[in-house]
C-alpha cells in the first residue's frame, strides 16, 4: 500500500549507524514510520535489524544519524524514556516478573493510586478496558503474568504499551513462538492498533506474515540500507534476492542428484503414551517426511518419545529392521537417532561454552574414545555448514541465532547419525541460514539419512517433504503424499479432512490413518 502524500511520518530516522569495539554493524540506515501503518524491517540475521530497533527503543546510543519523532528529534539513553514518550518495543525476551499480576505488570513503575496508597482494583479495571479495546477477554488481569502462555504475555506487552498510549509499537520477531491460531489473533491486535492510527515496526524472518501486514518493507544486509519499498511493489523473490543475494528458486532446493529412496531405517508399530497413541509410521533411507499438526496435537511428544526423552509405553521401534529399546536419550544416540530440539537456547547449546566444546557435547557424553577424532574433523564439519563465528573458541551466546543452529547441527553430524529427527528446525533463524539448513537435510538425504521433520511452517513442509504425516489429538490422522496443498494439511490437522476431500472433485487422495499399517499415498505400502 503506497502511503499518501499528505500524510506526515510519525517516526524519521535517518543516516543511523553503530559500532562496537571498533567493528561497524549498522551504517547509513533509515527509515520513515507511518500512523496507522506497519512497515517491515527484514534481512539475514546480523544484518543490523536489532541494532535498529534497539537505537529507536533507547537500548543503545547511536554514534551518528537522527531520529526525529512525533516532530521533535530525539535520542533516549534508556529505554524508559522512549516508552514514556510513546515509543515501545516489544522484544522476544519480555520484560515482565512472572511473579506479578497481568494489572501490576502493566502499570509497573507508574502505579495507581488512591489515597498515596496502590490501588490495584482500579489497575486491573484500567487494564481490562485496554483489553477489551483490543478484542482481549480470555486474560484476567488479577491472573500471574507465569501462569499465561507465550502469546498471552505478549499481549500483555502490548498492553502495557497502549497504557503509555505507544504511538509506534516495535515488534521483534512476535510470532517465533506462537502457534498457528495465536498467529490470527496477533494478526487481529495488529488490525486493532493499526485503525487507532499506531505505527508497527514489524520484524519477521516469516515472508509470508511480513506480505500480509507491511504496507512498506526495508531490507537491511551487513549493516547497511538495500532498499525500502511498497510491499506492493515486490515479489517473495525479489525480496529474497535482496535480502541473501540470490533467487527464491533456491529457498527449498531439490533433491540432490543420485538421492534414492533406500530401505526403510525407522519403523515404529503401535506407540503410545500419556500424550500419543497408536503412532504407526516408517522413514526410509534417504527420505525426508514432514510432521505437521496443530500446536498440541502430539508432534513434538512423538519425537521426544522416540529419543527417549518420555519414552512409549508400549509399541515396538526399530532401526535398519533390528528392534530397540529406548528409554532414554543415550540409548537412541547409540541406536543412531539424532534429534535437533526445538529450544536451541534451552535444550541444544551449552551457551558460555565455546563452539569447539558444544560440538563435542554428545561425543563426550556418550563415545568418549571418538573424541580426539571428532576434534580434528570440527572444523571440517563446521566449514561444510557454513558456520560464521571467530573461531571455535568463540562462545556459541554470542553467535546469531542462525549460527547457532549450525553449532547444533555440527554438534549431531558429528555422530554420523542414521536417523535424524528435526523439531521446528529453522524456527528463528533468517531467510540464508534457513537455505542452509535445507541444503543440508538434501545433503543428509543423498548420504541415506532418514529424516523426520516437524515444522509449524506449512510452505516449509510441502517444500521439503516427500511424504507428510499430520498429527491430531495424539494419533497421525492422515498421511497426504507431497505437493499436497496447505488447505489440505489444514483440513487433517483440525479433524476435517473427510468433507474437503468431498467437497472436492479434484482434490488429491489422501487417506486417514486409522489402521495398523497406514497406506503411503502415492509410494508403496509398507
Amino acid at each position: 500500500m503506497t502511503v499518501n502524500d499528505d500524510v506526515q511520518p510519525i517516526l524519521v530516522a535517518t543516516d543511523l549507524s553503530k559500532s562496537f569495539f571498533g567493528v561497524t554493524v549498522l551504517t547509513g540506515a533509515s527509515l520513515s514510520l507511518y500512523p496507522g501503518r506497519v512497515h517491515g524491517l527484514v534481512g539475514e540475521n546480523g544484518a543490523g535489524k536489532s541494532t535498529l530497533m534497539k537505537i529507536l527503543a533507547g537500548v543503545y546510543e547511536r554514534d551518528s544519524g537522527t531520529v526525529v519523532f512525533n516532530g521533535k528529534e530525539v535520542e533516549y539513553s534508556h529505554p524508559a524514556q522512549a516508552m514514556h514518550d510513546g515509543l515501545a518495543t516489544v522484544f522476544q525476551e519480555f520484560n515482565l516478573l512472572p511473579d506479578r499480576s497481568v494489572a501490576q505488570n502493566v502499570y509497573l513503575g507508574r502505579e495507581l493510586r488512591t489515597r498515596g496508597f496502590v490501588d490495584n482494583t482500579k489497575m486491573a479495571e484500567s487494564t481490562k478496558q485496554l483489553l477489551s479495546e483490543l478484542g482481549i477477554d480470555f486474560i484476567d488481569p488479577k491472573a500471574r503474568v507465569g501462569s499465561l502462555s507465550v502469546a498471552e504475555q505478549q499481549i500483555v506487552e502490548i498492553v502495557k504499551a497502549l497504557s503509555l498510549n505507544a504511538r509506534v509499537i516495535s515488534m521483534d520477531e512476535p510470532t517465533a513462538a506462537l502457534a498457528e491460531h495465536e498467529v490470527s489473533l496477533l494478526y487481529s491486535i495488529i488490525e486493532k492498533l493499526t485503525a487507532r492510527g499506531v505505527a508497527i515496526l514489524y520484524v519477521s524472518h516469516r515472508l509470508r506474515e511480513v506480505f500480509d501486514l507491511c504496507d512498506q518493507i526495508t531490507v537491511l544486509k551487513d549493516g547497511a540500507l538495500v532498499s525500502s519499498s511498497s510491499a506492493s511493489a515486490l515479489t517473495t523473490d525479489e525480496l529474497v534476492r535482496r535480502m541473501v543475494g540470490r533467487s527464491i528458486s533456491t529457498y527449498f532446493p531439490g533433491k540432490v542428484e543420485g538421492t534414492e529412496r533406500g530401505s526403510r531405517r525407522l519403523r515404529v508399530q503401535g506407540g503410545a503414551n500419556a500424550w500419543v497413541n497408536d503412532i504407526n509410521l516408517e522413514v526410509r533411507a534417504g527420505e525426508i517426511v514432514g510432521v505437521a499438526g496443530l500446536q498440541g496435537s502430539g508432534r513434538t511428544e512423538m519425537v521426544e518419545a522416540l529419543f527417549g526423552i518420555s519414552t512409549f509405553d508400549s509399541g515396538r521401534i526399530e532401526i535398519d529392521g533390528a528392534q530397540v529399546r529406548i528409554r532414554k536419550p543415550r540409548q537412541a544416540v547409540r541406536a543412531g537417532i539424532a534429534m535437533i530440539t526445538e529450544d536451541r537456547k534451552a535444550q541444544g547449546l551449552a551457551l558460555n561454552q565455546s563452539v569447539l566444546d558444544n560440538v563435542l557435547l554428545v561425543i563426550r557424553g556418550v563415545f568418549p574414545r571418538r573424541t580426539k577424532g571428532i576434534r580434528r574433523r570440527a572444523p571440517g564439519i563446521l566449514s561444510s555448514l557454513e558456520l560464521s563465528s571467530r573461531g571455535l573458541g568463540q562462545e556459541v551466546q554470542f553467535l546469531s541465532g542462525g549460527n547457532q543452529q549450525k553449532v547444533v547441527l555440527a554438534k549431531w553430524l558429528a555422530t554420523n547419525p542414521r536417523v535424524v529427527l528435526l523439531d521446528e528446525p529453522t524456527r528463528g533463524i533468517d531467510v540464508g541460514a534457513k537455505i542452509a539448513v535445507y541444503q543440508l537435510m538434501r545433503d543428509l538425504a543423498k548420504q541415506s539419512v532418514a529424516i523426520l521433520m516437524i515444522s509449524s511452517e506449512l510452505p516449509e513442509v510441502i517444500g521439503m517433504s516427500d511424504r507428510i504425516l499430520v498429527m491430531n489429538d495424539g494419533l497421525i490422522a492422515a498421511e497426504l503424499p507431497a505437493g499436497t496443498t496447505e488447505e489440505t494439511i489444514l483440513a487433517a490437522a483440525t479433524g476435517n479432512l473427510d468433507s474437503l476431500v468431498g467437497a472436492s472433485g479434484n482434490q488429491a487422495d489422501p487417506r486417514l490413518v486409522g489402521s495398523s499399517d497406514p497406506v503411503a499415498i502415492g509410494g508403496e505400502t509398507s
